[in-house]
């Protein structure tokens, strides 16, 4: 059965569609013309180009034009929390847009009082739109999609997304565990994207020790609305980031055992380093 439509709320879903293309048209004006794009390294692998801060600026000029009183917490400008919150990330996979691989996206979702309500996954270059409203269902281009039925970490094909803020070790030894209990693990670079694949059944879950709130606001209730089992992001100071985990329902508890993750809450075994910043 539907939530309860919430008019502020509904408004919110309607302009975040066309938000959502009119920044992935954007976008693809930039990645269709790499060449002439800058681009440079904020980190080791931590990519930005030209395009991070057009897209962005886009979308918060619309935001402040038809929500003024709404805030924006964005990758490249940052930002506050407030009631109604935006979380945009203006391009989640920036090291696959900038050497012309089409894994990346525009990731924008929307908080209400700390509950996210909105999500929206664009993937131009694959020609793919994600949509969430929590209590809704989600949609991959407007057909409903819903998570795996796989039953076994042994028949489980999951994504371990990297964060220079955890050692590599821990990173490899993650790794490791999974191999050894039986799953297929690969690695895209973009977190919102890693969360879409979950909610679309093309990946049976996606984890990651430390990732930033932008890239996964979206896809939080785009896969919880698919039917994935998901972490309690949302909870401590999340503005510094939190672990995920998102996984088909019949496999999410043994892979968060094998992960040393938690379902129940944002508390991980995997210890932060000092200093560092977030990957993917």
């Amino acid at each position: 059965m539907s939530a309860p439509l919430n008019p502020d709320v509904t408004l919110r879903f309607l302009a975040l569609q066309g938000l959502a293309a009119e920044a992935a048209a954007l976008a693809m004006r930039y990645f269709d013309n790499r060449d002439a794009m800058a681009v440079s390294l904020k980190g080791a692998q931590d990519w930005l180009t030209e395009a991070d801060g057009a897209v962005e600026a886009l979308i918060r000029a619309r935001i402040a034009e038809v929500f003024p009183q709404d805030s924006v917490l964005g990758e490249e400008g940052g930002g506050e929390v407030s009631e109604r919150v935006w979380i945009v990330d203006p391009i989640d996979g920036t090291s696959n847009f900038a050497h012309g691989d089409r894994t990346w996206c525009i990731s924008i979702g929307f908080l209400l009082n700390g509950t996210p309500e909105l999500g929206c996954i664009a993937a131009p270059a694959l020609g793919e739109t994600y949509l969430a409203r929590r209590g809704h269902g989600a949609t991959l281009n407007g057909k409903p999609i819903k998570a795996a039925a796989t039953d076994t970490i042994t028949r489980a094909t999951l994504e371990h997304g990297w964060s220079p803020r955890l050692p590599v070790g821990r990173f490899i030894d993650t790794v490791r565990a999974l191999f050894e209990a039986g799953a297929n693990v690969k690695r895209s670079a973009s977190g919102a994207m890693g969360l879409a694949s979950v909610a679309c059944g093309r990946s049976d879950g996606y984890l990651e020790g430390h990732i930033n709130s932008w890239d996964v606001a979206a896809g939080i209730v785009i896969a919880s609305e698919a039917g994935a089992r998901v972490s309690d992001f949302f909870s401590g100071d999340w503005t510094n980031g939190n672990p995920i985990l998102v996984a088909a329902p019949a496999v999410a508890e043994e892979t968060a055992r094998v992960a040393g993750l938690s379902l129940s809450s944002s508390a991980s075994a995997l210890a932060l380093s000092p200093g560092s910043k977030a990957g993917d």
